[in-house]
């Protein structure tokens, strides 16, 4: 999340009541996520096991629960609850309404046709020439381009998946991303598309997706993919463009894959993956798969 002017250290640790190591007038430009993070963001971190990971991060201010040496260029925001503080931060510039309340600041473009039964948050947009059919939900901040075909009972926008454990209850790390559907997509039925948490998820231009597919917080799918039913895509997956994903491919979180990829039915993904054709429960190379299938039935 970008906020929508720089702000300064010291009002960040004011705001979260932390101590902060760094000079107050420090820049702090937004908040992000670990996968996702950009000079001048701020990235939380709750457990020494991800302290090096977090400091070395593209990040500059790192929110975290223990005062460590500060690596040269960057901020501490020293804080007893760095996840908590993170969704304190996230909330105070961006507000949550979750259908609460009905502003309609939606931007709709010439031609577009939404059917009387969508529900569509705050702060939309909509471009030219896209249709938006029965029961569609279209969750704040949502950015469409022209087009686009959404069909019934898609979700757009819902909260990523993203909880720690507390007090044995979940508690939800607030999402306060957005999702981009870019020009010429089209979306099956019964799709559930979450928003990002800190950033955008994003269906690239020219992308089909089949019927009941899932695609977690702060994915990017590429240009001109062919997406089958039932496909499940974790958070913060980058997939590449002209990439195939036959029926029930599921593809774990932080993973990327190579333009021009063929991922066959019910594959799983738990790497990255260069191009090629895939199938598996790992995401074995289809040619050494049919090697392997061949000495395995000749065996006597």
């Amino acid at each position: 999340m970008t906020f929508h002017q720089p702000q300064k250290l010291k009002t960040i640790a004011d705001l979260i009541g932390s101590k902060f190591v760094g000079s107050e007038d420090f820049e702090v430009l937004g908040t992000n996520e670990i996968h996702m993070v950009r000079p001048g963001d701020i990235v939380f971190v709750n457990h020494p096991k991800y302290y090096d990971k977090a400091l070395n991060s593209a990040a500059t201010i790192i929110l975290i629960d223990k005062e460590v040496e500060c690596p040269e260029g960057k901020a501490l925001l020293v804080s007893e609850d760095p996840f908590g503080d993170f969704n304190k931060i996230n909330t105070h510039f961006t507000r949550i309404y979750n259908f609460t309340e009905e502003l309609h600041d939606v931007e709709i473009g010439e031609g577009t046709k939404i059917h009387r039964t969508a529900v569509i948050g705050n702060n939309v947009t909509i471009g030219k020439n896209t249709l938006i059919f029965p029961n569609v939900v279209i969750g704040d901040r949502t950015v469409i381009g022209d087009n686009v075909i959404i069909q019934s009972n898609t979700v757009l926008g819902g909260d990523a998946f993203y909880y720690r454990k507390l007090n044995g209850n979940f508690d939800r790390l607030i999402s306060v991303g957005n999702v981009i559907i870019e020009n010429n997509v089209e979306i099956g039925n019964g799709c559930t598309i979450d928003r990002g948490v800190t950033d955008s998820t994003v269906i690239g231009e020219g992308s089909v997706l089949d019927n009941q597919i899932q695609i977690g917080h702060d994915t990017v799918i590429g240009k001109k993919c062919l997406i089958a039913s039932q496909v499940g895509i974790a958070g913060c997956c980058v997939i590449g463009n002209e990439v195939t994903l036959w029926g029930q491919v599921g593809i774990a979180s932080g993973n990327k894959i190579a333009d021009g990829s063929v991922i066959l039915g019910k594959t799983g993904v738990n790497r990255d993956l260069e191009k090629g054709t895939y199938i598996g429960m790992f995401a074995e190379d289809f040619k050494t798969y049919l090697k392997k299938e061949v000495k395995l039935r000749n065996l006597k």
